[in-house]
């Protein structure tokens, strides 16, 4: 029997009509859907933003993720939801793992693609590109990223401020992503390179509860919420 393909699919930032054409067109024909989920509960915002294009029989597979920096326990999760996956593609299954925004910008399938490779690489794979969260943003606030020979930065906000304060006037145009937990320390560190005021937070863009936050120092009391970027421009200040 021939294994079936795994999709890689980038659902982009939150609203359905953000998906590609390509990606709703092989939504609506794969015989099986993965997406990962917290060991806590089974929830999967990229599952809700790709049901208006999934088949109503399909069934859906959540494939748990301990949130936990232990490296070890990391690995041992990654190869066992890998060969979970791998099993249903033996079967002859066609299969898609759904990831937010795009499928490999700071996402859960890099991994899960990187140790498929490794446990069976005669498995086929594609990647279907998404549309991230930074540039719904920024199309949100009707603002370039980058023009001309300017540089853009992305970073990841897990760990705070701290890879910021390291490089510094690097760039022109800096973007946070996954900035919920850490975004105090992101908005210090912003304050005090003299790019606080010209930095924007987003938070649930293009999802009910969108808040659009001007000020840095809201974020020194206001509680975490998971789907908050920041956007910071060097030269300019961004566009009211």
């Amino acid at each position: 029997m021939n294994t079936g393909i795994l999709y890689g699919i980038g659902v982009g930032p939150g609203d359905p009509d953000l998906i590609t054409l390509k990606a709703a067109r092989i939504l609506n024909t794969v015989d099986v859907v993965f997406a990962a989920s917290s060991t806590k509960n089974a929830h999967s915002q990229a599952v809700e933003i790709a049901r208006p294009h999934l088949k109503a029989s399909v069934p859906v597979r959540m494939i748990p993720f301990p949130m936990t920096s232990d490296k070890d326990d990391m690995a041992s999760a990654w190869e066992k939801n890998a060969m979970e996956i791998i099993a249903a593609l033996e079967k002859g299954l066609n299969a898609v793992f759904l990831a937010l925004g795009d499928c490999l910008t700071y996402s859960t399938f890099g991994y899960v693609l990187r140790n498929i490779q490794t446990l069976a690489p005669h498995i086929t794979v594609f990647s279907i590109p998404g549309i991230t969260s930074y540039q719904a943003a920024a199309s949100r606030l009707n603002t370039p990223l980058v023009e001309g020979e300017e540089s853009l930065i992305l970073l990841s906000g897990v760990h705070g401020g701290d890879r910021f304060r390291k490089i510094s006037g690097y760039s022109d145009n800096v973007v946070f992503l996954k900035a919920y937990k850490n975004v105090k320390d992101i908005a210090d560190a912003l304050k005090a390179s003299d790019m606080g005021f010209k930095s924007v937070g987003i938070v649930r863009c293009g999802l009910d509860g969108e808040q659009v936050i001007r000020d840095m120092n809201v974020f020194t009391n206001k509680k975490p919420d998971y789907w908050t970027l920041i956007i910071s421009k060097e030269d300019k200040n961004l566009v009211p």
